[in-house]
């Protein structure tokens, strides 16, 4: 039997650009729902500042969320690749069933604990008396979501502004969103057009396949959830030696950060699978090469990203918030933040090199080097 989507043959950037395009646009969708929440909360009459602190303080739980569908998607993603590559596809098959159950589990487990504990968190994470309103509304509604995006570019600005629902507002529009994706998702896993089906016998968890994932997965894991870290240790200095306004200021640019980081995630997601497949096909000339387009793709596009937010930073500040007072403080803060960004090209490249090789430890080490072993104390100590 042939082997659908054969990546050992044919040109490796249309195999790239074919799962890349429609990965960044699933990746937009994702992100889309986040990024449409700001935007709105930003116009929100009177309390718009304060709303998007609020948001802020929040937001590094949010990514934590994302870390460990991440732990679980991308670790799970590579193996099945593999296992295709290696025309196993019978086992290809229990890695997505198990990876689809595993991400279930996480999913219930990591709701119930932060509902417990979200009120110290968003303390600890710099919420003052005034922001805590905002950060609290917003985050119950989004972990009861956490299982479950352009349906939010329509329920934001209804429930925002028609309803009168403000933070709440958002926090719904996102819980819709979520779960209309997610049903659109499970539809195509399990419909005709998919290249290997969800099937309710390969659900069942099996120990090994389990280790397999987590491990390969802890990657990913790990940059998302030092991702969140970072922003943690940000907000508590920021709260610490600026205040409200800082932290409105640090979310905007994380905001933008996070809509210039999808192409180079999309960029990663269309090579994984590549790199995995051929060198479970033992084609290593096509990996290296496979490496080498990568390498250039994302080099050139974070050269471009970076020249946009040195010369263009007002235009993407003001799509979020137009504060006469935020304004001038997240321009000035967006030149040092960005100052330097294209040198991540080659962080990027490796980070996506070794987990599609499935080298976990070598993944794990490009995760932690910037953030936990230099940005992580730096932020801390620089202030002082």
């Amino acid at each position: 039997m042939a082997v659908q989507n054969d990546f050992s043959k044919g040109s490796i950037l249309s195999h790239m650009a074919r799962i890349a395009l429609p990965m960044t646009l699933a990746q937009f969708v994702n992100i889309l729902y986040n990024i449409i929440d700001r935007v709105f909360i930003g116009r929100i009459p009177d309390h718009a500042t304060e709303a998007l602190t609020g948001l802020g303080v929040a937001f590094p739980i949010c990514t934590l969320a994302i870390a460990f569908a991440n732990l679980v998607g991308m670790g799970g993603a590579p193996l099945f690749s593999i296992e295709r590559g290696k025309g196993n596809e019978e086992e290809a098959k229990y890695f997505l069933g198990n990876s689809f159950s595993l991400l279930v589990v996480i999913g219930v487990v990591f709701s119930v604990v932060m509902f417990l504990v979200k009120r110290p968190m968003l303390y600890l994470l710099g919420a003052s008396k005034n922001i805590y309103g905002y950060a609290d509304s917003y985050l119950s509604i989004y972990l009861c979501g956490t299982l479950f995006v352009m349906l939010n570019l329509i329920l934001d600005p209804i429930f925002i502004f028609e309803m009168k629902m403000g933070v709440q507002g958002a926090a719904l529009a996102t819980v819709i969103s979520q779960f209309a994706a997610a049903c659109w998702t499970l539809r195509f896993l399990t419909g005709k057009k998919a290249t290997i089906r969800l099937d309710k016998n390969y659900l069942k968890l099996k120990t090994d396949r389990v280790k397999k994932i987590l491990v390969l997965g802890l990657s990913g894991f790990t940059m998302s959830v030092t991702n969140s870290l970072v922003q943690m240790v940000c907000n508590i200095n920021l709260a610490m030696y600026g205040g409200d306004m800082y932290i409105a200021a640090m979310t905007i640019i994380n905001s933008v950060r996070e809509v210039i980081h999808m192409p180079v995630s999309g960029v990663g997601n269309g090579a994984q699978p590549v790199m995995s497949f051929n060198y479970g096909a033992k084609e290593y000339g096509r990996v290296k090469q496979t490496i080498r387009y990568t390498a250039v793709i994302l080099l050139v596009y974070t050269l471009f990203a970076w020249g946009m937010t040195m010369l263009f930073p007002n235009q993407f500040v003001m799509i979020f918030n137009k504060d006469a007072e935020l304004l001038p403080l997240t321009v000035k803060s967006m030149h040092i933040y960005f100052f330097g960004f294209f040198f991540m090209a080659f962080q990027f490249t490796g980070q996506t090199t070794f987990q599609a090789l499935g080298k976990s430890k070598q993944a794990i080490f490009f995760s932690m080097l910037r953030k936990v072993i230099i940005v992580v104390p730096l932020t801390f100590l620089l202030p002082m």
